[in-house]
């Protein structure tokens, strides 16, 4: 061991604490000590041995950064055990940087200093950010909305803050307010602050400041009140580790009920009979210190000395001197002069490559950073803190680090139970009553008529309002199950002599102006408003629909067809009929010769042409002037038995809800067409961005989702069946019976038609057909042959005979299409009908004629008969 001794090599290392006034300083220097001391006994044969060079930075940042200047420039330190801050971190990390002298800091955990983006900052400790989940999901457990963090005002209470407020967002958690508290501030500052809190509505706080400040700000708050009831207190890593391992009873004293997340260090045989060795040395070194435990400052410094001693001994013997900067200064504080480290990349490899099980568990860095398996949650109750569960990246809560069962909760039975503030096992709701607050005020309608949703009574001899309704009863309702308290009155919109003061959109606009901080009544949801307000989930779908009076129209509905139009536009549309019709031939006949031929047949295609290109767009609208206003289900049955004629209404349009109060009382009389314009419905209505619209909302969704909705319906609405079957208005299709009327007109012109075409077939061709003369042939022959004609194209009808070219045909038939069956001009027992101006030309005609415009195709038909 001599030998051992005689050979080695010293390599300086600095180690920048507070030490004068700080009992985390001092209990971290003698873990540093012994770790050092236990690491070289037990590996003798090492060749390297850490020579320790300690400077108290005083609990100054450019105490430290004086500190550490001299070590590197003067002493040539390899490597910084320190700084205790995370602000005086900050500066000495830049001088490692620069001299490539690797600082490992044990206990500056700001997230901030990764930002730095030093690849000589080793993190020996964990980084704030990593305990912000299980921070967020006690939150989220005990499903608190909203959360308030207090922080000292320095580098290391805002390097969590972005952090924290990210992790309560994703469990749905409000940040309203941050509090931030100067680290000189005064007790009536810290007061004055508390004070603050109380005037808001959350009462969960999230705590991450110093011991020293945390224990002045916990004392405050019991002494206030706010360790009371219905209170909640969150304290970070950090202040956990401090104010539970104060030997000072009075300080757990101060925040009963606390909750509280630490690093979670295995309670294992070597850590138990370390601490017996170190609190024999410590009292020994220190003996005018009474009652010092031993802390995670101490557990951190004991392993980050260890990780220091095995990287070093890595290096080998290497050259631990520096490269010296030209023109060095003789002064200890000439940045400029600053020279680098031979062995400082080399060290940092080593460092980067350590890993061994130590004190507080497996060792090792990744990207320059501790990591850490779990965190601890904890319970203050009497004189320390008591383990209800643990929360790992992968499991969550649970109560058990190793679940027997090998499950894992989120729920309250994740983890033990819970005493809060108050000595109480109910977990709070996390919003309270605000002192000195005022509730809120609602604003509701003044209605005279379908009260059923709002009732407003004021009662003068007493001078009080009374408020009920469906509205109410849900508002109620839903405010009851949130999951914190909200006070609130309702204050009617009325004049002094109790009158409404005004229309829903101008109650709907004092929550704009700020003199409501909502409304709760039958108000629609309608895109205008929503310019201006929020409004909740719709608590009753609403829609516009039809009231009809029930009446018995079997021959009214007849004619239904003629009401769209009136007699004047029925006259006014036969007459320019017939005069578009004559314009159209006068502008045609001469160029068209559809518009030609005989009288008869102009003048069938003049009407036949206006009819079938003439179309009516008749779009009906309403008066304005026969609109008319009702307030009440018996103002609107009063117009109703008035009729449209005498100052009444044939139909009322109304939204449904209101629909459905009426027709109850009057179903027998009148009934609701099946057809319905969708709106947004009924939803009270808050301020732009306010938190308890989605709370409220949610309630109502649960509300509408169970039975409780439908109770309140039935308490306030009772029976609202339809009108029955017989009764109800269809709009969305019209019936055969809408039309008979129309249907037989047509019917009965169509049939006239027809029998006249019958008639006058018959008459032309039957009578040659049928004579009695042909007594050969058969009846039925004569009726199929009669058939066999009546299936045949007639190209007689308006030929005309031109004295020089022959016959003419209309335009609408080609001449190729002709066929002149020779056996009926052949044949003596066939006559065929000739007009008498035809017969001439056709006489004159001779086969071997040919006409350049016009071919006949004499066809020989066989006969059949």
């Amino acid at each position: 061991m001599g030998m051992a001794e005689n050979i080695s090599i010293p390599v300086n290392v600095g180690v920048v604490l507070d030490l004068d006034s700080d009992l985390d300083g001092k209990i971290a220097l003698s873990c540093i000590e012994m770790a050092l001391s236990d690491f070289y006994a037990t590996h003798g044969d090492y060749r390297t041995r850490l020579v320790l060079n300690t400077r108290d930075s005083m609990k100054d940042v450019v105490g430290a950064a004086a500190a550490a200047l001299d070590l590197i420039k003067n002493v040539e330190v390899q490597a910084i055990l320190g700084p205790t801050t995370s602000m005086q971190a900050s500066f000495v990390i830049d001088l490692g940087e620069k001299a490539q002298v690797p600082i490992i800091s044990f206990s500056a955990s700001s997230p901030s200093l990764t930002s730095i983006r030093s690849t000589y900052f080793v993190r020996a400790t964990l980084n704030d950010s990593t305990q912000v989940n299980a921070i967020s999901e006690l939150v989220k457990t005990y499903k608190w909305r909203e959360a308030v963090p207090i922080y000292m005002d320095n580098e290391y209470g805002e390097g969590i803050i972005p952090y924290l407020i990210d992790a309560l967002q994703a469990v749905d958690a409000r940040v309203p307010y941050r509090s931030v508290i100067s680290p000189s501030a005064t007790d009536d500052q810290i007061v004055a602050e508390l004070y603050k809190l109380m005037t808001m509505q959350t009462r969960v706080f999230i705590v991450h400041m110093y011991g020293s400040l945390g224990t002045r700000l916990f004392a405050k708050a019991k002494e206030i009140g706010m360790m009371s009831e219905g209170y909640v207190w969150i304290m970070t890593d950090g202040l956990t580790a401090d104010l539970l391992s104060s030997p000072n009873p009075s300080v757990t004293g101060t925040m009963q009920g606390v909750l509280g997340v630490k690093s979670y260090v295995p309670s294992t045989k070597e850590v138990q009979d370390f601490r017996v060795r170190w609190k024999r040395k410590f009292q020994q070194d220190n003996p005018y210190i009474i009652d010092a435990e031993l802390n995670i400052y101490g557990l951190r410094g004991y392993d980050a000395a260890t990780a220091l001693a095995l990287a070093v001994e890595k290096t080998g013997t290497t050259n631990f001197g520096f490269l010296k900067a030209n023109g060095s200064s003789t002064s200890s504080t000439d940045l400029a002069s600053l020279g680098v480290s031979f062995n400082g990349p080399s060290l940092l490899q080593a460092l980067s490559n350590t890993s061994f099980k130590g004190l507080t568990g497996n060792y090792h860095f990744v990207d320059g950073q501790l990591q850490s398996p779990a965190f601890q949650i904890v319970n203050v109750n009497g004189n320390g803190g008591r383990e209800i569960g643990f929360w790992t990246p992968k499991k969550g809560l649970v109560k058990q680090l190793v679940p027997s069962n090998g499950m894992n909760s989120t729920s309250v039975s994740g983890i033990s139970t819970v005493i809060f503030p108050g000595d109480t096992t109910d977990a709070p709701k996390g919003w309270g009553i605000p002192t000195k607050e005022k509730k809120l005020r609602i604003g509701v309608p003044v209605k005279s008529s379908f009260k059923q949703f709002v009732d407003v009574k004021n009662n003068p001899s007493s001078n009080t309002t009374k408020i009920t309704g469906f509205c109410i009863d849900v508002f109620d309702t839903a405010v009851k199950a949130l999951p914190y308290d909200l006070p609130y009155e309702y204050v009617p919109f009325a004049k002094p002599d109790g009158e409404s003061a005004g229309t829903y959109n101008d109650l709907v606009n004092q929550v704009y102006l700020k003199n409501f901080d909502a409304v709760v009544g039958d108000v629609t949801i309608v895109y205008t408003r929503s310019l201006y307000d929020d409004y909740t989930l719709p608590f009753m779908e609403s829609g516009v629909s039809v009231i009809v009076p029930i009446e018995s129209r079997t021959t009214e509905n007849a004619w239904f067809f003629l009401k769209p139009l009136t007699w004047d536009l029925w006259a006014s549309t036969l007459l320019f009929f017939v005069f578009f019709g004559f314009v159209v031939w006068v502008l045609e006949h001469r160029i068209n010769g559809d518009f030609r031929g005989p009288a008869s047949h102009q003048a069938g295609t003049i009407f036949w042409f206006s009819f079938s290109t003439m179309v009516f767009a008749q779009r009906m609208g309403f008066d304005k002037s026969k609109l008319i206003a009702y307030n009440s289900p018996e103002e609107c049955y009063e117009l109703f038995s008035k009729g449209s004629g005498n100052g009444g209404i044939a139909a009322a349009f109304d939204e449904i809800p209101y629909i459905r109060l009426l027709m109850p009382k009057y179903r027998s009389k009148y009934t609701v067409i099946d057809l319905s314009f969708k709106m947004g419905g009924f939803g009270f209505v808050f301020p732009k961005g306010s938190p308890d619209v989605s709370n409220i909302s949610r309630e109502i969704l649960n509300m509408i989702e169970g039975d409780k909705m439908k109770d309140l319906q039935d308490k306030w609405f009772g029976d609202q069946t339809s009108p029955d079957s017989g009764t109800s208005v269809s709009s969305n299709s019209l019936s055969i019976k809408t039309f008979w009327g129309l249907f037989l007109i047509a019917g009965i012109a169509s049939l006239l038609a027809l029998i006249i075409f019958i008639v006058m077939f018959v008459h032309q061709e039957g009578r040659v057909v049928l004579r009695p003369s042909d007594s050969t042939t058969s009846i039925w022959r004569k009726i199929r042959h009669l058939f066999s004609i009546f299936n045949q194209r007639d190209f007689t009808s308006h030929i005309e005979m031109n004295g020089r070219n022959g016959i003419h045909f209309p335009s609408s038939q080609t001449p190729q299409d002709v066929v002149i069956f020779a056996d009926q001009l052949t044949n003596p027992n066939l006559e065929v009908p000739v007009k008498e101006n035809q017969k001439s030309n056709v006489n004159h005609q001779t086969p071997t004629h040919t006409d350049q415009r016009f071919n006949a195709v004499i066809h020989q038909r066989s006969k059949s008969y």
